[in-house]
């Protein structure tokens, strides 16, 4: 069964599903195209679901849509200090608020489907759940981890919930006002309280029995996820940058309510850089999957690419990566249309063994990538084996490697392992084997080019 590493545990631990799971992943705020940096953490999202449906567990995932209310910063282009990013870029665009999110919430969903993700079972929009988190937070007060102040606005109250910090290691003692803060807000009884709902008129606003106003960020996926998962569920998903503060928030606001823990484990994937640097419109070096295609690159090279990495390592993203990427894509599938061709045998069971391994040690996605090279070059495995044994583990890898079977465009016996072999060369600068090997190809009638994105064959 799949382990996996637990962000509030410190440590891998097995998840103990039974034959039903439940997980939240934390969605996009859909004021504007996620970028491939967004895409890696529900790629991780999809690899844990896939890997645990390969174990016949029933997976039951909701992760919201933030049309609304996403305030803890305003990064949006002309956006005043504590307004709503959908608000902010709608008025740059010169669109209404409901036509930018459904927009973004498209090309998302778009996005997700060329990735091959599965899609959740609960999608819901922060917009479509006000009701259920006005409900969290009139519990909230009840209970006495909320308190109203004149203004409409309501705080959770932080040293109500004496575990904050499990997951990150942030002790309340020790928090600091925020750095755009100069004095601690009056209207707080501890500064690292932290807003449910904000007073506010105009668009995107909504009537409360503390005045009318809008929600603030950290209490819509509380809200959602004890609706859609219940009040005990398995695994929250999210990335890094979200462990603080929104997923110490949201822990605190859920357990509160509930009154015991809610989430059994907390599941974090790594940052992923762009050449080296934080993708920002700052930098300039935002990429968006369509840039990925117009590159003339299949965008399951993105998902193949961050699988090359563990989740919980920080991943540097360049287009050398993506190209190569793309090759092994294209090279497998081609591999795999050619031994379709062959006698029919069962797949390798030790080769599957070991990629199933691999899965269920922490996701060690690099290590089972490294075994299914080893297979490819095996020629002790009949090609038949090699071709049950790859789309079997592509129900996991999900790269589409069936995608060539029946086309026209088949390599002759022997072919692949040249043109492995020739691209080998070709990275090691080894020009004379490379001539060899494409003299040897045209012995059997592949036709090779080297082109800018690697070589090409007919």
């Amino acid at each position: 069964m799949l382990r996996i590493y637990d962000t509030r545990a410190r440590q891998v631990e097995r998840i103990d599903a039974g034959r039903a799971l439940r997980m939240y992943t934390c969605g996009p705020t859909v004021y504007r195209h996620a970028h491939v940096g967004n895409l890696r953490t529900y790629v991780l999202s999809d690899l844990i679901r896939r890997v645990l449906e390969r174990r016949r567990v029933r997976v039951v995932a909701c992760q919201n849509i933030t049309d609304v209310g996403h305030l803890a910063d305003s990064s949006a282009e002309g956006a005043a200090e504590g307004e709503d990013k959908v608000l902010a870029q709608a008025r740059a665009e010169g669109r209404s608020p409901l036509e930018l999110a459904r927009f973004h919430e498209e090309s998302f969903v778009a996005d997700a489907s060329a990735l091959n993700l599965r899609p959740p079972e609960h999608m819901p929009r922060a917009s479509e759940s006000i009701d259920l988190m006005v409900e969290l937070i009139a519990k909230l007060i009840e209970q006495g981890h909320a308190y109203t102040v004149p203004d409409g606005s309501v705080f959770f109250d932080a040293r109500t919930f004496p575990s904050y910090g499990e997951i990150s290691g942030n002790r309340l003692d020790a928090l600091r006002p925020a750095h755009r803060i100069e004095a601690v807000d009056p209207r707080k009884r501890f500064h690292a309280d932290w807003a449910l709902w904000k007073p506010a008129e105009g668009e995107l606003t909504w009537d409360t029995p503390w005045g009318r106003g809008f929600p603030g960020w950290h209490v819509e996926c509380s809200a959602m996820s004890l609706r859609f998962l219940g009040s005990r569920f398995d695994l929250h998903l999210g990335g890094i940058d979200l462990r603080f503060p929104h997923h110490e928030d949201e822990r605190a606001q859920s357990d509160a309510a509930a009154g015991h823990e809610v989430v059994r484990h907390w599941v974090h994937g790594e940052h992923l850089l762009f050449d080296g640097r934080k993708m920002a419109k700052s930098t300039g070096n935002v990429v968006l999957l369509s840039d990925v295609v117009t590159e003339g690159l299949d965008p399951l090279a993105v998902r193949l690419a961050f699988l090359e990495h563990r989740y919980r390592q920080q991943m540097n993203l360049t287009w050398d990566t993506l190209r190569a990427a793309d090759r092994t894509v294209r090279r497998w599938r081609a591999r795999v249309a050619e031994w379709s061709e062959s006698v029919s045998a069962p797949l390798s069971k030790d080769y599957a063994d070991r990629v199933e391994a691999a899965f269920d040690d922490d996701l060690d996605t690099p290590a089972a990538l490294r075994i299914l090279r080893e297979l490819e070059r095996d020629d002790s495995v009949a090609p038949g084996a090699k071709f049950e044994t790859f789309l079997h583990l592509d129900q996991v890898l999900a790269l589409d490697l069936s995608i060539e079977i029946g086309k026209a465009k088949v390599l002759p016996p022997g072919a692949g392992e040249l043109l492995e072999a020739r691209e080998r060369a070709r990275e090691a600068k080894d020009w004379p084997a490379s001539d060899r090997l494409r003299d040897k190809l045209a012995d059997l009638g592949v036709r090779v080019s080297d082109t800018s994105e690697g070589q090409t064959w007919e």
